[in-house]
Order: structure tokens, then sequence, then C-alpha cells
């Protein structure tokens, strides 16, 4: 593990240090109000830190150009995410967020944008301990600068701005690996469009199959199976709340979310007008797409699932330039509370009932591939879904947070793979 200068001075678990003794709790203890900084950390003299309205169009379009060009790639530099006005918009504003925790940088001579990070407030349970957090994302810094090391001081900042509401915990994940990952997450990819996955290079023909035989093997039926399955409606958001928060509660680490939250996740990001208004399947502006399943007798809401729309744009490709690309979000189903249900397989058969009518909605609003990670109940039907192995590692961190290790892509103790983290960072 090579040494971070940076990451040695904060209250993280560092290399080498054990599994953790004692009760989970703060590395650091809280800070009285007074004791937090409260000027800004200094910049480099040509930098000045600036505070992003993501609700302005001209500094959300700032947002979205710097992290379109600037942001997560993947190893050959073919893929970059490409995130929508819309989507950071439900990202970054979730109820009760804090405009402070929107942080950009501007070069001082042009206010030319050329880093960010942001920070969102979140309650989530590790083990049997809940704690106020800030979950941190999209530290992005312009390619040319990387060498001005203003990605410390951007985790520094954000981390006053967060102390000064009273939050001393944060929740945040990468693909690097840096002191130290509390759980590790391997990413699995569903092919929906197979021949444009290997015009992209995103996948290829394997040597014993023809391209017509790959697309014959990843074909999904026409229709959904399950009975009841439609769309969500705001009138769902209570019994969504219920059967998620005894779903999650099957997880060393999920979120605990309110009522307005739950709306917030799976409802909010819906896009306005009908389905179709945005191409095929889709709103205008939908990010989100969430369906329970409605038993047609009692009316009770026994599963539901959901996922985000996250393209990639496709790099120096004459014939794509967007990889439309699903993410598996939450999902629930009361078969997990059937006693047994594990053990005779019972929930794994539903959700692949379930997610594989996913699958096909994802299909139906053209998305090109579906992806998911080995978290929450995914490992069991992941390979039975026809998902692929990929090449992409997520790592999950808490800072100031000490616990033992949490199931991830393997087992830890007698827990399952997956079975350890239930939360999905966007």
């Amino acid at each position: 593990m090579k040494e971070h200068k940076f990451w040695t001075t904060q209250p993280v678990p560092q290399w080498g240090d054990g599994p953790p003794t004692g009760e989970d709790g703060y590395i650091e203890p809280p800070k009285a109000h007074d004791e937090i900084r409260k000027e800004p950390y200094t910049l480099p003299k040509e930098f000045e830190w600036a505070l992003m309205d993501i609700d302005d169009p001209k500094e959300s379009k700032e947002v979205y150009d710097l992290l379109c060009a600037n942001y997560v790639e993947d190893d050959e530099a073919a893929f970059r995410f490409n995130y929508s006005s819309d989507f950071l918009k439900w990202a970054l504003k979730p109820p009760g967020y804090h405009k402070e925790w929107h942080i950009g940088v501007r070069v001082t001579s042009n206010k030319k944008l050329v880093a960010f990070i942001s920070g969102v407030p979140m309650s989530v349970r590790v083990r049997s301990k809940v704690v106020s957090a800030a979950e941190v994302n999209y530290l992005c810094v312009h390619k040319k600068l990387r060498s001005k090391r203003l990605a410390p001081v951007l985790i520094r900042e954000v981390t006053r701005q967060v102390h000064l509401k009273g939050r001393f915990q944060a929740i945040y994940t990468g693909g690097i690996v840096i002191p130290t990952p509390i759980s590790v997450c391997r990413y699995y990819h569903r092919s929906l469009n197979v021949q444009k996955l290997v015009e992209t290079k995103f996948c290829f023909v394997p040597r014993n199959m023809t391209l017509a035989r790959m697309i014959k093997v990843h074909q999904l039926p026409t229709a959904t199976s399950i009975e009841g399955l439609r769309e969500a409606e705001e009138q769902d958001v209570p019994k969504l709340h219920d059967l998620f928060k005894r779903y999650m509660a099957r997880f060393s680490m999920a979120p605990e979310y309110s009522k307005e939250e739950m709306h917030h996740q799976l409802l909010s990001g819906r896009g306005t007008g009908n389905l179709g208004d945005g191409g095929t399947g889709r709103r205008e502006g939908q990010v989100i797409w969430t369906y329970v399943v409605e038993d047609p007798q009692t009316h009770a809401i026994t599963d539901f699932f959901s996922f985000y729309s996250l393209p990639s744009t496709v790099i120096n490709n004459t014939k794509h330039s967007v990889l439309e690309a699903a993410y598996l979000y939450y999902y629930g189903t009361e078969t997990a509370f059937v006693p047994g249900a594990e053990e005779d397989r019972t929930l794994q058969k539903r959700l692949l009932s379930l997610i594989g009518d996913a699958l096909l909605v994802a299909r139906d609003a053209n998305f090109d591939v579906f992806n998911a990670l080995t978290l929450m109940d995914n490992v069991p039907f992941l390979k039975e879904l026809k998902f692929a192995e990929g090449d992409g590692f997520l790592n999950f961190y808490l800072y100031n947070w000490k616990t033992a290790a949490l199931a991830g892509m393997a087992p830890v103790g007698d827990v399952p793979a997956g079975k350890g983290v239930g939360v999905v960072m966007l």
C-alpha cells in the first residue's frame, strides 16, 4: 500500500491498524462550534473559492461541464461519466441539503470553474449505530491542474463546512484505494444492446461465439413477468418507506431515510410530462425509474425496484457518442421475511423475477447496459441474470468512524458477500 501523506493526517483507519477494538465509534471526538475554523482554507494565490448554486442554470452547467470533461474515466480512457444537470439537481438537493456544501474553485483571473466537491446530509446506520453523516461526492479537479494539490484543500474545506453544521462523520466511495476501505464491491454489467456495446468496445465477442449468437444469448423476454407491476406513484411512498426500512435492516450498513427523503430518492427525479416525452420509455429530464408490485387483492405493496440513469461519454468513437447506462438502485421484497426464504432460495427466485423485470423496463427505455455492484442481495442473482463481471471496483470509506470490515464482494465472517453494504452512492 503506497503512502498517502494527506490521509495519514486524517481521522480514518490507517494501513496496518488491524481490526478496531471495542465498540464502533468516532476516531476523533466532535468539536464544539467555537473550536471549528471559521475561515476557508487557503488556496494557491491564482485560485478562489466559489459556492455553486445548482439551481442557477449557468452555475449548474459549469459543474456539468467540469465533470463531463474531467471526472471518472475507465482505465483505457474510452468512457467518462456524463452527469446531466437534472441528475445533479436530484443528487445534490435532497431534503435538508446545504448550499455551502457545494464547493467550487475558480481561477481568479477569468473565473473559470476548475474544481468541485460536494456533500449532502445523510443518516447512515453502521451495524447498530445511526450516524448523522455527510455523503461526500463528485471530487473533481481539472486534468491540467492535478499537480496543484487542490484535492486535499477541497477535502479539508468540505470537512470544515460539514463540521460547521454539527456533523463529524462522512461516507464516500472511490475507485482508488486510500486508507482504509471498510468494504470493496465489484461492478457487474448486464448487456442490453449487445451490438452497440461491442461497437463502442465496452465489451467484446468471446472467441468461441459470434456476434449474432451473443445477441441471442442476451435476449430478454418481450414482457414483464410479475402481475401487479406498475410505476410507483406519490401515494405509494408510505408503503414504500415501510418496506424499504424493514428490508434494509437486513444489511450491516444502510441509509436511514425519512418519508420525505424516500420520496426524494425514488420519485423526485422521475422527470416531467408523460412516458415517451423524453424518448422511448422516458419522461423529459427523467433520471430515476421506480416500480412497485401491488397485490391485486389486498393492494399491499409487496415489492419494488429502482434504477437510475448515468450515461457515459464514449471517447473517440465515430459511430456512438453516448453509452446509455442504467444503475441498479434500491429494491425490496416481502419475500425476504418468509421463514427460510434465503435457505430454500425463495428469495433468490423472487429477486430473479423482480430484477429480471427491471432489465426489461430498462431495455424498453433504450438503455444499452444495466450495471450493479456486489452489495445488498445482488450476488445470488447476478450470474443467473447474465451479468458479466466487470473490471471496476468501488471502495467504501467512512470518515472519523471505526468499525470492522463489511461484507462486499467477499464474505466477512458469517456475513455473506454483499450483505455488509446497503448504501448505493450516486
